[in-house]
């Protein structure tokens, strides 16, 4: 089985793919962690040097390479589900887990990261809410035909374990 985690910047996709894993007894990914290894270029680095649209062809491309994987956990990039038919394609090929999150708690968990976001750097406060705001409603729509969607915040493992094995009973 191949479990995605989807959610915005910030929701804790890297974090929760470690416990989760870890909880399962399964493998755990990080799709930016493959793409930075896969191209030898950071994330940010990429933005700067390139641009989004070949970012998210060539992520959407990695993404379709998890296909051989099995007994995994996929942290997957922020706007992964929004490009291409990406979140179908989760939904056929495995199990999709949203970490929902307010925005609120989105941009005090950003602003608090040691991670830089390429998408948000330069932005003032007020900017950072809007865009988070806008941004989110945007994808919001492809997040939630997730198959769970859990609150990131106050998330329950065994929790959200019991619902995966309801859903996918050989889990």
């Amino acid at each position: 089985m191949r479990i995605y985690l989807v959610g915005y910047m910030g929701s804790g996709k890297s974090t929760v793919s470690h416990k989760l894993a870890q909880l399962l007894g399964y493998t755990r990914f990080d799709l930016d962690e493959l793409f930075e290894q896969r191209f030898k270029i950071t994330i940010p680095e990429f933005f700067r040097k390139y641009d989004e649209v070949l970012f998210r062809r060539l992520e959407s491309q990695l993404l379709k390479e998890t296909s051989v994987l099995d007994n995994v956990v996929i942290a997957t990039g922020g706007g992964t589900p929004c490009y291409y038919d990406n979140m179908e394609w989760m939904n056929k090929l495995g199990m999709t887990i949203f970490l929902e999150m307010g925005v609120a708690a989105i941009i005090s968990r950003i602003i608090n990261s040691k991670k830089k976001r390429p998408l948000l750097l330069d932005k003032s406060d007020d900017e950072l809410f809007t865009y988070i705001h806008d941004h989110l409603r945007h994808r919001n729509i492809f997040y939630t035909q997730a198959k769970i969607i859990v609150p990131a915040i106050s998330l329950n493992y065994m929790g959200l374990i019991e619902q995966i094995r309801t859903i996918q009973p050989s889990v």
